[in-house]
């Protein structure tokens, strides 16, 4: 009976290491860095599409995500971690360094311009959105793959 507890325990420390373990794994903080970004986006979308009500407070806080996110996104592909952990990274990042980085800093100049701007109302926050959505674009066409 003991052993059968010392050996499930083992297992379960082993299991929970293995979890901590892949928690520092760059693909995993690239794939936790976008869901701060897809969540922060959803909730622009979410005002401009009228499920929710206009927050400015939500809007300041989602591009202030976004703007810190992409500011240091690209430190977060290190030679060695394009593959493994589901990663959707496309190889041509580590073959065009320069232009994924220069995409990422053009996402923390949209942010910032937004946040300068703030957006007023639902329609203001439509624009933020766009220009958002355009900056994110431009990296995913060249630098995601497609599921």
């Amino acid at each position: 009976m003991k052993l059968r507890f010392v050996v499930a325990a083992a297992v379960a420390a082993g299991l929970g290491m293995g979890t901590a373990f892949a928690a520092g794994e760059p693909q995993v903080v690239r794939q936790e860095m976008m869901e701060k970004v897809g969540d922060a986006m959803g909730a622009i979308g979410a005002i401009v599409k009228g499920k929710a009500p206009f927050d400015a407070a939500v809007v300041k806080g989602s591009l202030t995500t976004m703007k810190e996110v992409a500011s240091t996104f690209p430190e977060n592909f290190p030679a060695g971690s394009e593959t493994g952990f589901k990663t959707e990274a496309s190889p041509k990042i580590w073959e065009n360094t320069d232009d994924f980085k220069a995409k990422a800093a053009n996402l923390v100049k949209v942010a910032d311009a937004q946040l300068a701007a703030l957006p007023t109302d639902q329609a203001s926050t439509g624009a933020t959105m766009k220009a958002l959505g355009e900056a994110c674009s431009a990296c995913h066409e060249t630098y995601r793959l497609k599921k």
